[in-house]
């Protein structure tokens, strides 16, 4: 086989595979979270208890909400919560993530965000 053959082979070949790729990637979709009241619940609850860390935190309340305007405001609250009265020093020396009027408002709206769940319940029977 002569160079200039060996050549278009090879460049062919590497075509041919980058070609797929590229379809591969452009008909793929992007892997998408959607946030759930009971995964918002489920948060709220670990931080009432002490159990959640900012990380965890952060991962599930920066994360926009663009299936269900309720729980992107409640996702909204929270950010809201960490600001004024979030204590992430604190956690990282035992402490509290959250303060105690942080605290309560966290229970507040887990209350809410409950009262709202079962609401919803009897409206789809």
């Amino acid at each position: 086989m002569t160079p200039m053959a060996t050549f278009l082979l090879t460049f062919a070949v590497c075509l041919l595979i980058c070609s797929f790729m590229v379809v591969a990637l452009m008909l793929s979709r992007t892997p998408r979270y959607r946030t759930s009241a009971n995964d918002l619940l489920t948060l709220l609850d670990e931080t009432l208890e002490n159990r959640v860390s900012e990380a965890r935190w952060h991962t599930v309340i920066g994360y926009p909400i663009r299936h269900d305007p309720y729980l992107e405001n409640v996702r909204r609250r929270c950010q809201a919560i960490m600001d004024e009265y979030g204590q992430p020093w604190r956690f990282e020396q035992g402490g509290a993530l959250f303060s105690k009027p942080g605290l309560e408002e966290i229970h507040a709206l887990r209350q809410h965000l409950t009262a709202r769940l079962s609401l919803d319940d009897r409206r789809t029977f």
